[in-house]
């Protein structure tokens, strides 16, 4: 967040931390399902087209695409509004409006450069309505640009070279454990099925031979 308008009152500040408690992790979701659906048009199905279509390496399309991805977004999401915010915005040179431009898309919001804040501003209502679609749009192409590059092959290479690599044997005599463990159990189970059916089996009592023999007798 950044700009002059801030809470005074105890129950304005009180509001604006629970607001921002619920509404910060809604937004983080709302960002997330839309880049989660925006890529699959935007990254994968170009990669996959041209390699299945033309026949180039899949490595090769992905990464000349991340590029050209990058370069546009720079362009639309950079370049183009700051030389509209150097127009519009009296005591702003390029720079200024570019830096306003990074500082406001990478979420750092500073606040020291607020569109809109002039007192002959023309349309001021509609310009304030047009930034704020320009930051929701940028957010968006920023983060889809990120999941872009994060997808290469290389990147992926170069971060499993942080990762914290696992002991061989400390796995396998986990896995031996757990396979102990298990053939105990099933033992335990089979040896408490085999009671509980000779318990519920009925009872037959044998005759004696002396009682056979006075049988045949009679």
């Amino acid at each position: 967040g950044y700009g002059h308008t801030v809470p005074l009152s105890d129950g304005g500040k009180a509001f604006c931390i629970i607001y921002s408690v619920i509404g910060i992790p809604f937004t983080l979701l709302f960002l997330t399902a839309v880049v989660q659906r925006i890529i699959v048009y935007v990254t994968r199905r170009p990669v996959l087209y041209f390699h299945i279509r033309w026949g180039f390496s899949k490595q090769v399309v992905a990464i000349i695409h991340a590029i050209v991805l990058g370069f546009i977004t720079v362009s639309c999401f950079f370049l183009i509004p700051a030389a509209i915010f150097s127009v519009l915005e009296d005591d702003w040179n390029f720079l200024e409006s570019f830096y306003f431009c990074f500082i406001s898309l990478s979420t750092i919001g500073l606040g020291d450069y607020v569109p809109g804040e002039g007192y002959n501003q023309k349309f001021r209502e509609l310009y304030k309505i047009g930034i704020t679609c320009y930051l929701l749009l940028g957010l968006i192409a920023m983060l889809v640009v990120l999941e872009t590059f994060c997808e290469l092959q290389e990147l992926k290479k170069f971060r499993k070279l942080f990762y914290v690599k696992k002991d061989k044997e400390e796995d396998q005599v986990r896995i031996m454990e757990h396979d102990q463990l298990s053939f105990s159990s099933i033992s335990d189970q089979a040896a408490s099925m085999k009671d509980d059916q000779k318990a519920n089996e009925p009872f037959v009592t044998s005759q004696s031979p002396t009682s056979n023999d006075s049988s045949l007798n009679n």
